[in-house]
């Protein structure tokens, strides 16, 4: 249906949350190294529940794996960035497009976003504070997406 990309995450617990929701909604995960964890993490996997065999999963040696997918697939990109002028509710998503999001500490980082000036989104949040948790970031705006697409294949 749709990718979410998770670029150089490092606290386990978000990623296996993100996976979960990944799982329920059908959408692809992607990561991106370096990871902070090992897949085989036991907190990963117990964050993930039992639907790691429901996850369509795929690990990227670098961001140009994610490109690389993008060009051939189609699909355009979305990174979340608290710096970002347009908020994740103003585009029209499609099937195949890729939600890029970036680690814990310190987001996508200035080159990817220089690199992608027009793709960026934001989610609203009072001015004071800096952001919010990663699994909870990916959910807002996978939901978004699926109620644009009128929840597809899902109760």
């Amino acid at each position: 249906m749709f990718n979410v990309v998770l670029v150089a995450p490092e606290i386990p617990q978000n990623t296996g949350n993100v996976s979960r929701t990944c799982a329920v909604t059908g959408c692809a995960l992607h990561l991106v190294k370096p990871l902070g964890f090992s897949i085989d993490d036991r907190q990963l996997k117990r964050a993930g529940l039992d639907y790691w065999d429901k996850l369509d999963l795929t690990v990227h040696e670098s961001f140009d794996g994610v490109v690389a997918l993008q060009k051939a697939r189609g699909g355009r990109f979305f990174l979340a960035s608290t710096h970002a002028k347009r908020t994740y509710t103003e585009p029209s998503y499609r099937e195949g497009d890729f939600l890029i999001f970036g680690r814990e500490t310190a987001g996508l980082g200035e080159a990817l976003l220089s690199a992608y000036p027009e793709e960026q989104i934001h989610i609203p949040m009072r001015p004071t504070l800096r952001s919010l948790n990663l699994s909870n970031s990916v959910a807002i705006v996978v939901y978004e997406v699926l109620r644009q697409m009128h929840f597809p294949g899902m109760d």
